[in-house]
């Protein structure tokens, strides 16, 4: 993917929706990118998991558009294939808008825009660090990557934290108002149930009370070819049961998700999302940390805290980044 130098024009930090709509228009524009996340896949929050047949979207649960380009490119997608209309909100005081769902499931939104990236994944940053040319990526492997510019659309306090560690030197109303920038947690729980649930059409529902926040059946979904149920905790609730046994908390969850399983739990996993939804956002949709060399901040915390505004995120970046170097 990358030559033997590690280098590139534009270093893109994190494989989510903002850094890869980034990274795509970048390369588009005729840059050289190299996408970097420290995961084994693409997709950040946009996961989806198999347990044995079955198959559960366990982070983002779908995808709304409202902005007209977001809009418009969601038409493109469904006629692309990338994702399918899963039901459309009809609650009262809104217009009704479809919520869209990735196909095969929210990581094929992700696989589509990474199709033709290069990608290095499976790689943590130790730190980053200016030099006479650009900047330096050092990898806890001992490897580092030299580019041009980088776009950081890690959570802010995984950004700062390399900057931090690569003694990068920012004005201190920024780092004070960016330290600021708090998150949800969320524990999310995937169970494997021997029958139908009793989860109503279309398969998602949002309980108005108790430990959970959302519980979705992902073979009613389309997601699943067998019975699979997707548990969201609540905020509180994952903050409280964060640091205690997740499996005991997964099965505290379950309990609590009884009514609507309507069968046996043959067996389950427990993820937590320590940096699921943040809760203030940046007025700006991406944040210039450095003209020269450039170094832009993106993510959901700048443009929203949904796929959509992760989205116009890496838009803003890519167009903030895409004159601040030339083409080689």
């Amino acid at each position: 993917m990358v030559d033997s130098q590690r280098r590139a024009d534009i270093l893109v930090v994190g494989a989510g929706m903002a850094g890869l709509v980034a990274a795509s228009e970048l390369q588009r524009a005729g840059h050289n990118v190299l996408v970097i996340d420290k995961g084994r896949g693409v997709g950040g929050r946009l996961a989806s998991r198999r347990i044995g047949e079955a198959t559960f979207d366990h982070g983002a649960q779908f995808i709304t558009a409202r902005d007209p380009r977001f809009a418009g490119t969601m038409q493109e997608w469904r006629r692309e294939g990338v994702v399918e209309e899963w039901y459309r909100n009809t609650g009262e005081g809104s217009e009704p808008r479809p919520r869209w769902r990735g196909k095969p499931a929210m990581t094929g939104v992700a696989k589509h825009l990474a199709r033709d990236l290069p990608l290095l994944l499976g790689e943590r940053i130790a730190l980053l660090r200016r030099d006479r040319e650009g900047w330096v990526t050092a990898l806890e492997s001992g490897e580092e990557i030299s580019a041009r510019a980088v776009l950081l659309t890690p959570p802010v306090p995984q950004s700062l934290a390399l900057l931090e560690a690569g003694d990068v030197e920012l004005p201190q109303s920024t780092i004070t108002r960016l330290e600021e920038i708090d998150y949800e947690r969320c524990i999310a729980v995937m169970a494997v149930v021997d029958g139908p649930t009793r989860i109503p059409h279309p398969g998602g529902l949002a309980p108005a009370e108790g430990p959970i926040a959302w519980i979705a059946d992902n073979e009613m979904k389309g997601v699943s070819a067998t019975p699979a149920v997707t548990i969201h905790a609540t905020a509180a609730f994952s903050l409280e049961r964060w640091d205690r046994d997740r499996k005991e908390t997964g099965r505290e969850l379950l309990r609590a998700a009884d009514s609507w399983l309507g069968s046996n739990v043959t067996d389950f996993q427990v993820h937590g999302w320590r940096y699921s939804k943040p809760l203030r956002l940046e007025q700006e949709p991406c944040l210039t940390m450095s003209e020269v060399p450039p170094l832009v901040m993106a993510g959901d915390a700048f443009a929203g805290p949904r796929v959509e505004g992760a989205a116009l995120s890496g838009w803003a970046a890519a167009e903030a980044l895409e004159h601040s170097i030339s083409p080689e």
